[in-house]
């Protein structure tokens, strides 16, 4: 006798110039708890955007990058992401950074490589408060699973193949968990080596899986700027994960 497997409730939305999506499950899929939580988590992330949008002109990082204010000026969580950023490049020897070269050689501040697995992990918060309900959010392709049941059942996700979109590199089960994957599937050659500004095309792939999804997204970011050195600098941070090379070749990262 088989049992059927719980119905999933989705929710879709697109912000910070992405697609946000929600698979809830359990006893708060659906209705008021579900719908205030939802909003909770897309306003936290309308508020990152209001912030911390390189492209908005009138975001506190903008008017930062121009020199119009601060950091002293800027809301705190400014500061905790650029922190995060700091730290980030000293683990990576430089290659990840949030100051990037631009096409004149002049550094700019650019901390989106930081700023969306925190908004994430942000938004996520609200939805996990929701008792006796599996969680998936996913904001441009990197997401936060958590099923409430030790024993229950895990999300499954699906790690995109770059060079192919309709492929699979493998499908991994996820109970408590984030997953960031950072590549050239859909933006190109988007990742540099902050190093030289050069882009990153060892790699095509890198996802990451551990416990928050801020440490994960700036992992995959790195692995991927450092080319052929980012699967044993992952190792030597003790993640988890999958690098697809340039050539399709797929390494598992344990």
């Amino acid at each position: 006798m088989s049992t059927a497997a719980p119905a999933v409730a989705r929710r879709v939305e697109h912000v910070m110039g992405m697609p946000v999506s929600l698979a809830l499950r359990g006893r708060h899929a659906s209705g008021p708890e579900a719908d205030a939580a939802w909003d909770a988590a897309l306003a936290e992330l309308r508020w990152v955007d209001e912030v911390f949008s390189t492209w908005r002109p009138d975001s506190q990082v903008s008017r930062l990058g121009r020199g119009e204010v601060t950091v002293d000026e800027c809301d705190p969580a400014v500061a905790e992401v650029l922190r995060l950023g700091d730290a980030a490049r000293a683990s990576s020897g430089g290659a990840f950074d949030i100051l990037l070269p631009g096409p004149d050689g002049v550094r700019r501040l650019e901390p989106s490589g930081v700023v969306k697995g925190w908004a994430v992990d942000r938004a996520v918060r609200p939805l996990l408060a929701l008792a006796d309900t599996d969680v998936c959010l996913s904001v441009g392709g990197d997401m936060v699973c958590h099923v409430a049941d030790d024993a229950g059942e895990p999300w499954l996700v699906g790690i995109e193949h770059p060079l192919d979109p309709t492929r699979l590199v493998a499908q991994v089960p996820v109970r408590r968990a984030a997953v960031a994957t950072s590549g050239t599937a859909h933006r190109g050659a988007h990742v540099v080596d902050a190093r030289t500004g050069g882009p990153a095309e060892a790699v095509a792939s890198v996802t990451v899986i551990g416990a928050d999804l801020t440490s994960v997204d700036i992992d995959a970011t790195t692995a991927l700027a450092l080319g052929l050195d980012g699967p044993q600098w992952l190792r030597s941070r003790l993640r988890t994960g999958v690098v697809v090379w340039a050539d399709g070749r797929a390494e598992v990262v344990v």
